[in-house]
């Protein structure tokens, strides 16, 4: 018996989600160019950065099915989200593109078969992890931006809302 497969993953995903996307509600529009420091990136551009993660999964686990990350170009695919979060959009925009991509990979990870997310791939250093850690991995890099959001609007005098356990 399986506890968390990928429809309980599916689920807590668009839960995940759901509450990033009232966070970027909460933020007024005008104050998603703010930077906590320069180098950072800006509140749009985190937004953007979350709304494009699925897409690397897409590009790893379908488009290509790495077996491996050895010699991967991860600063190729950096690049290509750092390419999404330099384009302009509107908070509605944003707001939008993170619901659809949203929907669009709870949607793919629900169509996913067990014996696909128990592929492993290998990881520099000799080690290996399955496809399922992988993605469960983007749902936690969503969580981990989210933090960062929070402590934007902490910066900007918005008080956060409680978003959860997802």
């Amino acid at each position: 018996m399986s506890l968390y497969g990928v429809g309980q993953l599916a689920a807590s995903m668009r839960a995940v989600r759901q509450n990033t996307i009232l966070i970027a509600g909460d933020i007024p529009e005008p104050q998603y160019a703010f930077r906590a420091t320069p180098e950072t990136r800006s509140v749009a551009e985190t937004l953007v950065h979350i709304a494009w993660l699925s897409t690397a999964d897409r590009f790893m686990h379908e488009e290509k099915r790495l077996h491996s990350l050895e010699g991967f170009d991860f600063p190729a695919l950096l690049e290509m989200s750092a390419s999404e979060e330099r384009t302009a959009r509107s908070k509605a925009e944003i707001i939008e593109r993170l619901r659809v991509e949203g929907d669009r990979a709870a949607q793919w990870i629900e169509g996913l078969s067990d014996a696909f997310v128990s592929e492993t791939v290998h990881v520099p250093g000799g080690g290996s992890v399955t496809r399922f850690e992988m993605l469960l991995a983007t749902k936690e890099h969503e969580l981990q931006h989210r933090a960062q959001l929070t402590v934007l609007e902490r910066l900007l005098g918005i008080a956060p809302r409680f978003t959860g356990l997802a």
